[in-house]
């Protein structure tokens, strides 16, 4: 008996190296949240590993949140004020009649999660647009907690102050984001804390807050290869949102290495197709975002930070680089992976390198979507699907869109 437990123990560990060699050889990088035990594991295992954009953004607005006191003391009258709403049916009708009688569509207040911060963003949304419907329940009705007129001025304050972090959130969140949207994200929140306007009364200190929670959570993002090379490689944003010449030069030093990696072990392939993977990268479609809060501050860097066209080059993959960065950038609203489709001729080496790097997300948020694909394919009514069933009905749920975006003839085989 002793025997056979130990050749299963055996076995199993000889599957898990095979799948760890797999891993090293196939993946550059490795999605995780921003735990210490993760982060270890990432360590030790010797793999490159990134951590959640959204999980570290939402670190930061907590830190935000909790720094100033009337803030929190604002906050916590809003949630009251909703959970009287939400464990008293009879409240909520009287509300309910309120609206009606103001000529407002009936909506229920939205209550926030303490692990999401853009949940706190929609409850102060919440709050605002019912102000009027809860400011007439309560000359009628009692409430567990009252808002002055000086908590509604800071309930405004801080949703506007939280409007970008939403904005951010919601781009991220995107199954087609990339990591090479985290620097450009970065910096133009730093430039957007950074401002001093008149509307600062009454959050200064959360706005201070936030401004340092982001240059301490992202002090080491633009020295990050898998954050830089994906950045320089993104058509829409190349290198200029680097702070700093040096931030920009380790960048294109990175790139470099990393194109004549790919070059050398195209080398070693017979396979035309490993050596141009750009030409089936997804399509990516973004749509544009005519409400932004950012009001140009993508368009103010790149005019500041326009290329200058390097000199002689030595090598046809320098070549590449400078004549790629010396060209102007897309929109960004465009796809990179249009761009790399339609340039892969003229930069084959760049290509190969940006169907690589703009692979990979830069958050978790559409991989836990999987989790409700799976429970909205299978539930109590269709509970007799096998697991190879479930898996293709997944794949084609989330993989299908793509397929028909690339392919739009399908659409109409008869044409």
């Amino acid at each position: 008996m002793l025997w056979l437990i130990f050749i299963i123990i055996i076995t199993l560990l000889l599957i898990i190296l095979f799948f760890l060699l797999l891993l090293l050889l196939k993946v550059h990088a490795i999605l995780r949240d921003n735990a210490s035990n993760m982060k270890k594991a990432m360590r030790d295992l010797g793999v490159s590993s990134l951590g959640c954009f959204s999980h570290m953004i939402q670190l930061v607005v907590h830190d935000g949140l909790l720094s100033q006191r009337s803030v929190s003391d604002a906050l916590a009258s809003g949630r009251k004020i909703i959970g009287h709403f939400k464990h008293s049916p009879l409240a909520t009708s009287r509300l309910e009649s309120v609206q009606t009688g103001l000529g407002m569509p009936v909506k229920r207040l939205i209550q926030d999660v303490p692990t999401r911060w853009n949940s706190t963003f929609y409850m102060t949304a919440s709050l605002l647009e019912q102000k009027s419907a809860i400011s007439l329940y309560a000359a009628d009705h009692q409430l567990p907690a009252t808002l002055t007129a000086s908590d509604w001025t800071l309930l405004e304050k801080i949703n506007t102050l939280l409007a970008p972090f939403e904005e951010i959130t919601k781009q991220i969140s995107f199954a087609t984001s990339t990591t090479s949207e985290v620097i450009p994200s970065v910096i133009v929140l730093k430039r957007l804390l950074a401002k001093q306007t008149t509307e600062d009364s009454g959050i200064k200190t959360m706005k201070a807050t936030l401004l340092a929670a982001m240059g301490t959570r992202f002090q080491t993002v633009e020295a990050e290869p898998l954050y830089s090379v994906s950045t320089i490689l993104d058509p829409r944003y190349k290198d200029r949102y680097f702070t700093s010449a040096e931030s920009s030069k380790l960048a294109r030093s990175a790139l470099t290495q990393e194109v004549e990696k790919n070059e050398e072990s195209s080398l070693q392939t017979t396979t035309t197709e490993a050596a141009d993977p750009a030409s089936k990268t997804p399509r990516m479609t973004t749509e544009p975002n005519t409400s932004s809060c950012f009001k140009g501050l993508y368009e103010e860097f790149l005019q500041e930070h326009a290329s200058e066209q390097g000199g002689a080059s030595s090598t046809v993959t320098q070549v590449q680089i400078e004549t790629y960065l010396a060209e102007k950038t897309i929109h960004r609203t465009e796809s990179p992976f249009e761009y790399w489709g339609k340039n892969k001729e003229r930069f084959p080496s760049l290509a190969t390198t940006a169907a690589k790097f703009l692979s990979a997300p830069s958050t978790s948020v559409d991989s836990e979507r999987l989790f409700s694909t799976a429970s909205n394919i299978l539930d109590e009514k269709r509970n007799r699907l096998s697991g190879d069933h479930v898996e293709t009905l997944i794949f084609l749920k989330k993989n299908l869109p793509m397929y028909l975006s690339l392919n739009p003839k399908d659409l109409n085989p008869q044409k």
